[in-house]
């Protein structure tokens, strides 16, 4: 276990040498064998998504050619984010092994305790309003989605 978290560090600070992002950097691992690893790449992709957790489920789920990654492993050099967390939840990681905690990034300036305080119902999100809209239409293309006996339930 220690090997892979070493890997993902090593990630982590390629990151930073590259100055791709922030000081992140994560591994899956299948069956004992490192399937994904990456860093941050927020800055060099100017992709505000480019987390190390998702770069490297990203990479996993493709690799594998599934979203279902619940036979893997997830390293990462932080405790993930809000964003990182679900996605790690919806590809149905088991098991998260993380360095560093949420406060430990706080301290250095990646501080995501307003999307906790969001989160928990804390307070109301004033830095972006919400309007529902064609909620019936959307609800159409549910039940489209409900009815077609050749999906794949996720």
């Amino acid at each position: 276990m220690e090997d892979f978290m070493k890997i993902a560090i090593l990630e982590a600070e390629k990151g930073i040498r590259k100055r791709d992002g922030g000081p992140f950097g994560a591994v899956i691992v299948k069956d004992g064998v490192v399937i994904a690893k990456g860093h941050n790449r927020v800055i060099s992709t100017h992709d505000p998504t480019a987390h190390a957790e998702m770069v490297v489920i990203k990479e996993a789920s493709s690799f594998l050619k599934r979203f279902d990654l619940s036979d893997c492993e997830l390293y990462t050099t932080c405790e993930p984010c809000p964003m990182c967390y679900s996605a790690a939840h919806w590809a149905k990681i088991k098991k998260l092994y993380y360095g560093a905690t949420r406060q430990d990034a706080a301290d250095i300036g990646f501080d995501d305790q307003y999307l906790y305080e969001v989160l928990a119902n804390d307070h109301v999100d004033e830095k972006m309003s919400e309007e529902q809209l064609d909620r019936d239409r959307c609800l159409e293309v549910f039940r489209i989605y409900e009815n077609d006996a050749e999906r794949t339930a996720y």
